[in-house]
Formats: C-alpha cells, structure tokens, sequence
C-alpha cells in the first residue's frame, strides 16, 4: 500500500496534529566548502522546499538526507546534476512542543513492534514541533499513529 502526500488529522485533544508521509533523499557529498550549498541550490531551483534535513561527515564525504513534501520526481533531478540518490518514504509528524511527546510516539511504535530507523526534527513558530522518522514498517506505522485512541 503506499500513500502519496497522505495526510490524517488526528482530532483528539491530544499532542499530535498530522502524520503525513513524505520522500527522503539521500546523496553522498564531498565534505568541501560549497558542496551542501550546490546541493540545496537544486532544490532551490526547482521550487521544490526542504522541510528537514540531517547529515553526516566522515572524513572527507559526508552523507545528507533531504527530507521534501513534493509529488515531483526530485530523484531525476538529483541524478541530473550528477548526483546518485536514495528515495526513501519516511513519515512526518507535526505535534505540540512540550515534553514527553517523542516518547508518546516512540513507545506506541515500538508497541506495536515498528523500529524508528532514523529520526530527525525541528520546533516550529507556535508551539509546535515537526518530527521526521523512517520506520521498518512505514504503512503500518502510518496507520499506527493516525488511528491509535492513545495518541494525544
């Protein structure tokens, strides 16, 4: 089952405001001044908006995962400027910011026997947070968190 931009409310009066699943990309850099500016700058020309973003050096490359709420074919683009690329779907959680709320969500994944893989996030203006997982079961998970009464 897959699920493109799909987004569930979750209406009860609890932390969780969305889950919608989004696309990652990942792509190997040479860990260079100038390389993660090129890198964005695609995007940029593209129209396309980065809603998170993590990376990792090692050396002299370095590993980005580029995280895009968009139905275009960003891998084409990426492979047209040279780039080899890894499209994964990952989820996308927007919630309060307050304490507790990571482990709300971690605990209920891992209930239902769903490994978080990678997790990276932001605190929005107004109070809330935007959290980004992959997961071993993205459909499952999905369904986990937009349907499950214990989520606040």
């Amino acid at each position: 089952m897959v699920y493109r931009a799909a987004e569930a409310p979750v209406s009860q009066a609890g932390a969780i405001m969305s889950v919608k699943l989004v696309k990652q990309y990942t792509v190997f850099l040479p860990n260079v001044p100038g390389a993660l500016s090129k890198f964005v700058e695609l995007f940029a020309n593209e129209g396309v908006n980065i809603i998170g973003i993590a990376s990792e050096i090692r050396d002299d490359s370095g590993i980005v995962r580029v995280a895009v709420d968009a139905e275009r074919k960003v891998s084409q683009i990426l492979t047209g400027a040279g780039f080899t690329t890894i499209e994964t779907q990952m989820i996308s959680v927007k919630l309060l910011d307050r304490p507790g709320e990571l482990l709300r969500i971690a605990r209920l994944l891992g209930e239902h026997n769903i490994n978080i893989t990678t997790v990276y996030g932001s605190a929005d203006s107004g109070g809330t947070d935007s959290l980004l997982m992959n997961v071993s079961d993205v459909d499952r998970a999905f369904e986990v968190l937009k349907k499950d009464p214990e989520v606040k």
